[in-house]
């Protein structure tokens, strides 16, 4: 099983893409050290920090004429990845 499931792709993450950060929803059980060295065997970087967090699912309720639908969203945790200067993840070149 992978630690990386998907990257960031927001508008806010776009801005930090410039400056050589990128973010990635990663496994929950993961640590920096195991997402540092998948960063680095996957995309090919020198990867300098690893800053981690951890979201919980938010609850969400819909109202239908016949009752009122409530759930939760899923957690996730999230890694905010800094490379080396010169380097770039390029999350667009299999499209």
């Amino acid at each position: 099983m992978s630690v990386l499931k998907k990257p960031l792709v927001t508008e806010k993450m776009s801005a930090f893409n410039e400056v050589g950060k990128y973010g990635f929803i990663v496994d929950k059980n993961a640590n920096k050290i195991q997402i540092k060295k998948e960063v680095e065997q996957v995309y090919g970087v020198t990867v300098e920090s690893v800053r981690t967090m951890r979201y919980g699912g938010k609850t969400k309720a819909r109202y239908t004429k016949s009752r009122v639908i409530t759930g939760k969203t899923p957690s996730f945790k999230k890694a905010i990845v800094q490379v080396a200067d010169g380097e770039v993840i390029d999350f667009y070149s299999g499209i």
